[in-house]
């Protein structure tokens, strides 16, 4: 009989499953950790939106009236959260996220 080197079929069995349970084990945290990047995601653009307001009002001595204002004349990309939350300006220039 010829001596063939190789895995054999419970050999390579092992190893799938081995890889399944880890796979099963890390999965599951990965997603758990997407809402909380999303929600820092979101507070960092809501500092760096309220650090244009604050620029618009050195340069215009006015708060914006929306945030629209602020995406029309070139200060912000857009007026929601990289999570597609919508965000709201308030009359003294402080910015949060629409409830």
């Amino acid at each position: 009989m010829n001596n063939e080197k190789g895995f054999t079929l419970i050999e390579m069995l092992i190893v799938l499953f081995i890889i399944s349970v880890l796979l099963l084990l890390t999965i599951p945290n990965v997603v758990k950790h997407n809402t909380f990047v999303d929600d820092k995601g979101c507070e960092a653009y809501i500092d760096l939106v309220q650090s244009q307001v604050q620029m618009y009002k050195l340069e215009t001595n006015a708060y914006p009236i929306d945030l629209a204002t602020l995406e029309t004349e070139g200060y912000i990309q857009s007026t929601a959260c990289p999570d597609s939350r919508e965000l709201t300006i308030d009359g003294e220039g402080i910015v949060d996220v629409s409830p």
